[in-house]
């Protein structure tokens, strides 16, 4: 269940508060937008970029794109989190062992900068109950400005449109190791060879899509609206991703809009 019990406190009541203060930032919609109001209300921050085999350049390059546009420091920290076993091996928990990883290596590069506060961007619309990796957040004692603030997905988007940010209507993400099955071991191969088919799918328009691993296949899941653009590039995505997986397979149960 998503908590509904938020203050009324509003983000320029956070800042006014929390003057000093790391971001964790991966350049998608809320941490953009949480990066915003912090320089906005002139506190002191840092944006905090983990670059990991999980995260494709292009995060890279809108989390730099964005800073740059805000004038706010960014700092980009390199982690191999597949050499964590317990994220390596893909189990049901690897959520909570990559936050935990991510989120100590901010710690640690934050605290030498001098921040002791870190924040992420989880606002109220995320179902903390179904999102392992908020547990790691706990722990470490991460504040999540925008879901204190009762600031939803909806709100932050709407807001982000008006204050001009162009992340405003970027399709949610998930990091590539989420296309690879629960359980089936992780290796830099097979997130390369992800991040190469789904920067071809992008390359012919496609959004908010995924190519998912099954059994050495690429499994493509759309959203309903693209079936057109997918039947009309049919033969090139055959041929492109067949390089690389043995089938190549549609996904009937298309995605959300």
């Amino acid at each position: 269940m998503i908590d509904s019990g938020f203050s009324e406190m509003t983000i320029e009541d956070f800042f006014r508060e929390n003057r000093k203060a790391a971001i964790a930032f991966s350049g998608g919609v809320d941490s953009a937008y949480l990066l915003y109001e912090a320089m906005k209300n002139e506190a002191d921050v840092t944006a905090y970029y983990v670059q990991s085999p999980f995260q494709p350049l292009f995060e890279r390059e809108d989390a730099e794109r964005l800073a740059g546009k805000l004038n706010a420091k960014m700092k980009v920290i390199n982690k191999d989190v597949l050499e964590v076993p317990e994220i390596a091996s893909n189990p049901k928990d690897r959520c909570y062992h990559c936050k935990r990883c991510i989120m100590e290596a901010i710690q640690e590069e934050a605290m030498k900068d001098g921040y002791m506060a870190i924040l992420d961007g989880t606002n109220a619309s995320d179902d903390t109950a179904d999102r392992p990796g908020t547990k790691a957040l706990g722990e470490l004692g991460v504040l999540s400005p925008l879901r204190a603030c009762g600031l939803t997905k909806a709100e932050i988007r709407k807001r982000s449109r008006a204050a001009g940010l162009f992340t405003w209507d970027k399709a949610a993400y998930a990091c590539l190791a989420t296309r690879i099955p629960t359980g089936e071991a992780i290796t830099e191969e097979k997130l390369e060879r992800t991040e190469n088919a789904e920067n071809f799918m992008y390359s012919l328009g496609f959004r908010d899509f995924r190519v998912r691993l099954f059994d050495d296949s690429a499994r493509i899941q759309i959203r309903e609206c693209d079936i057109p653009l997918l039947i009309e590039n049919r033969e090139r995505i055959l041929k492109a991703l067949k390089e690389s997986y043995k089938a190549v397979l549609f996904d009937l149960e298309v995605r959300d809009e």
